[in-house]
């Protein structure tokens, strides 16, 4: 997976770019939009077939970084989101969705990464990863209600359908083939064959989606430039205080250096495939929301990196003789 998402950002511009070429010939254009929901299912199977859900009950071993990555993540960040979305794309109802579906979803991938590099404790990170993802298919379509539901004309049912359908599915396929697998090859086969095989392939299938995806709908973002630079700012600003206040919240509670690091990754990057298969699944005609969704990774993930550097130097506030 490292490989994979050390490159996403120059990949995601890359298939884009394809994504948009091979649109412009008509018989491309009218199939490509087979190809997404299956696609992003598939990525995401192979995303969940990762994850340990069993092993949600490590998460509560810190309760002090769980609870306050939760409060972040799902009480401080809807606030904050709405803020920013009603403040900048107040007047944009279908990008503000799209705003909403991508900030409101913790990362269950890349962060570990960018953890990682920044000499965060990669560990205790990953033992949240299950109860993000379970809160966030629970959370997203309130979220979604609540915020924006005023916006766009929203049917709860087809809601529910598209979470049904974009995760619930691939969920249950992937808890029922990992302990298939687990009995009867063990636990150790799995980890070093499978998963690594998993991590592999699911940038792969993201990436199908994203060609999918802009060669369906890439004539809608040549006719709106402007999505890039309005969800530039809100975006931006995002980052900005939710890394201020990772950074202090984790001096008011006294994390060392490595876990502040853990906690400032999982409560900045976002899941952006999760909110793409989503989108895709419940507004297939409000093509917007799922560009909002592909372009904010291109955003993202430049400013992680930039981030990652920030951490690392020793000068920087979060140094662990300061918070001690």
């Amino acid at each position: 997976m490292e490989n994979i998402n050390k490159f996403q950002s120059f990949m995601i511009l890359l298939m884009v770019a394809i994504g948009i070429f091979v649109g412009q010939f008509d018989i491309i254009k009218m199939y490509s939009e087979y190809l997404i929901m299956p696609a992003l299912m598939v990525m995401l199977f192979l995303v969940f077939l990762q994850i340990p859900l069993k092993d949600i009950v490590k998460s509560f071993s810190n309760k002090k970084f769980t609870i306050t990555s939760i409060c972040i993540n799902f009480i401080w960040t809807p606030i904050l989101i709405f803020i920013l979305g009603k403040l900048f794309l107040g007047n944009n109802p279908s990008l503000l969705i799209g705003f909403v579906m991508l900030m409101v979803t913790p990362c269950t991938d890349w962060y570990l990464i960018f953890t990682g590099i920044t000499k965060g404790n990669v560990a205790l990170g990953a033992s949240i990863l299950p109860l993000n993802l379970i809160l966030q298919l629970l959370l997203l379509p309130i979220y979604v209600l609540l915020i924006g539901g005023s916006s766009v004309e929203i049917e709860v049912l087809s809601l529910l359908k598209g979470v049904a359908m974009s995760l619930i599915i691939p969920l249950i396929l992937s808890i029922i083939l990992r302990k298939i697998i687990i009995s009867k090859n063990g636990k150790d086969f799995f980890e070093e064959t499978i998963t690594s095989k998993a991590c592999d392939y699911q940038g792969h299938f993201l990436n199908i989606a994203i060609v999918a995806m802009f060669a369906s709908q890439g004539k809608v973002l040549l006719q709106h430039p402007e999505v890039l630079l309005q969800l530039l700012v809100p975006v931006l600003l995002f980052f900005a205080i939710n890394l201020i206040v990772g950074i202090f919240v984790s001096r008011g509670i006294n994390l060392n250096r490595e876990d502040s690091i853990a906690l400032n990754f999982t409560t900045l990057a976002r899941n952006s495939p999760i909110a793409l298969a989503i989108a895709v699944a419940t507004f297939p005609d409000k093509p917007l929301i799922s560009l909002a969704l592909i372009i904010g990774p291109l955003i993202e993930l430049p400013v992680l990196f930039i981030i990652s550097k920030i951490l690392l130097n020793n000068n920087f506030v979060i140094n662990e003789s300061v918070l001690k």
